[in-house]
């Protein structure tokens, strides 16, 4: 399938630091890419971390960091990446790397980029200089390791007298969290992989199938579609159903069972996440439709609440109060909304709604003692008077869905 090619410009990667920068207020922070693992086994490809992602535009740069220093005298040198040196046996393994010229700077809005021996003296220039060091990256709980950025500076505070260490790591969550045209567009195109994908499983799904077939049916149109899967696809039929995080997909599909389908496709690094529940049959049971419609009802009720303002409790608590109402609350056994962008559940920033964002409301029953679960999950956009279903081209009242398989 050929579709034009949509993409974030290095402009708006260099307003993003640029931003960033500013918000500082003459703090110094960095932005590290973390510490590529290469896979033995060659099954998955390392990434660097999203917050180094979102300011840069690279996937795969191990060990890379954005350093922002307010205090350095030249302008062009307050924002600088940083790249680990090249290495000719590495890269014959992992492929070549760009020199740092002119043409990648224009290509990635960069106008001052080093190898990452340099940033240790430069970073501890700029503490010295501003006193200040603000952490960016997420903070741990007690029982993991420190966050990257915390434990350089606690380094840097030992040998630099004086400095303070800030908390600015709301920073990034709120930029993130607030969707560009441009990161809009992506996702709406991974959107359109994803209706396909359950289209083609509408026409496809019957009993005696496998959840492997389905969820093999998926991976191919994301593929056609230029995406890739966003997480790891989840195809339960009947008991299946009601496991939040199945992923085995191995089970063979009963005429009475009801396949709960969590699948959705990735354009250029940006998600959606989208899940439907399918009677394997063609038509719902008399009791699956109960459920089903309690689920939708709920859903809906999620949908109404997602405005500017509210915050995820209030879409939780007017989806839940359905399910509750119908007896089922037992039944509901996790969150109802969760951000999307750049990670399928994005990080979330303190605070209300916004618009620009985007969130998941996606209620459930799950009932293993009647053999099936339903779970009804679509990506909605805050607006500025309400919000918009990103993902309302997939089927998913009891009528559309039969009159689809029927088709």
């Amino acid at each position: 399938m050929s579709t034009p090619d949509l993409t974030i410009s290095a402009e708006e990667y260099a307003a993003r630091r640029a931003a960033v920068l500013e918000a500082l207020v003459g703090a110094a922070g960095v932005v590290l890419a973390g510490s590529a693992i290469s896979s033995p086994s060659l099954q998955s490809r390392w990434t660097a971390d999203p917050m180094f992602r979102y300011l840069t535009g690279l996937d795969y740069e191990g060990s890379a960091a954005v350093l922002f220093d307010p205090s350095a005298e030249d302008p062009s040198r307050r924002i600088t990446l940083f790249l680990s040196p090249r290495d000719i046996e590495t890269e014959r393994w992992d492929g070549t790397r760009e020199p740092l010229d002119s043409a990648f700077k224009r290509g990635t809005g960069f106008t001052n980029v080093k190898r990452t021996p340099y940033l240790p003296g430069l970073l501890s220039e700029a503490a010295r200089r501003t006193q200040r060091l603000a952490c960016l990256h997420p903070f741990a709980s007690y029982t993991a390791d420190v966050s990257p950025d915390l434990e350089i500076f606690h380094k840097i505070s030992q040998r630099i007298p004086g400095v303070a260490i800030e908390d600015r790591t709301q920073l990034l969550p709120s930029m993130r969290a607030v969707k560009s045209s441009a990161e809009l567009a992506l996702m709406e195109r991974a959107v359109v992989a994803t209706a396909a994908g359950f289209e083609a499983c509408l026409r496809a799904i019957k009993p005696g199938m496998r959840e492997k077939d389905l969820a093999d049916l998926l991976v191919a149109t994301y593929h056609s579609h230029d995406c890739e899967p966003a997480y790891e696809l989840i195809v339960g039929a009947g008991l299946n159903g009601t496991i939040l995080h199945y992923i085995d997909n191995s089970a063979a599909i009963a005429e009475t069972d009801l396949v709960v389908m969590d699948c959705a496709a990735s354009y250029r690094g940006y998600a959606s996440d989208v899940t439907r529940t399918l009677p394997a049959s063609g038509v719902f049971s008399a009791e699956q439709r109960e459920i089903y419609q309690v689920v939708l009802e709920a859903e809906l009720a999620g949908i109404a609440a997602a405005r500017p303002g509210a915050t995820y409790t209030d879409v939780d608590a007017a989806a839940r109060a359905v399910i509750e109402k119908a007896g089922y609350g037992d039944a509901f056994i996790h969150g109802t909304s969760h951000p999307v962008g750049i990670e399928v559940h994005d990080i979330t920033p303190d605070g209300p709604l916004k618009p620009g964002m985007v969130i998941t409301v996606e209620p459930g029953i799950y009932l293993p003692e009647r053999s099936f679960g339903v779970r009804i999950e679509d990506d909605i956009l805050v607006t500025e008077s309400g919000n918009r279903d990103l993902t309302s081209a997939v089927p998913k009242t009891v009528r559309a869905i039969e009159e689809a398989m029927r088709r």
